[in-house]
């Protein structure tokens, strides 16, 4: 017997990632078409407004724009952190989906663990400190 709550707590989780999807391609559609160097509606670092620093996510709406373009060099150059960055968040993507069957815990602990994330942000708060300085 199937149980009720299961399939609806499946078909939730599905509204959701195709939600996410759906919010993803809108997004990936106006920034493939509109520069954020030179749009007007695309908010600005309120970081860097303040303190006149680059924070580490500095340059992000530029990269994506040339990421969606295949101009990797010149998003590299916008925001390296980011760049590099990509394939890890596509393999924290691929292992949460619940369609994923293969499981790889100790390969799962290690690079989304306690001390994987301390070291994320060690990187991040050193990036922020050679960019600056």
């Amino acid at each position: 017997m199937i149980k009720v709550g299961c399939i609806k707590n499946s078909l939730l989780k599905n509204k959701s990632v195709f939600f996410i999807i759906f919010l993803a391609l809108i997004f990936g559609a106006i920034y493939f078409v509109f520069d954020p160097s030179e749009g007007m509606f695309f908010p600005s670092c309120p970081f860097k407004s303040l303190t006149g620093f680059d924070c580490p996510g500095c340059g992000s709406q530029r990269a994506i724009h040339e990421i969606l373009h295949l101009n990797f060099k010149k998003a590299f150059k916008y925001n390296a952190l980011l760049v590099l960055a990509i394939p890890y968040i596509l393999l924290f993507f691929i292992f949460n989906m619940e369609w994923v069957k293969i499981r790889f815990p100790k390969t799962e602990k290690f690079l989304f663990g306690r001390n994987s994330l301390l070291m994320i942000l060690a990187i991040v708060i050193l990036f922020f400190i050679f960019r600056n300085f």
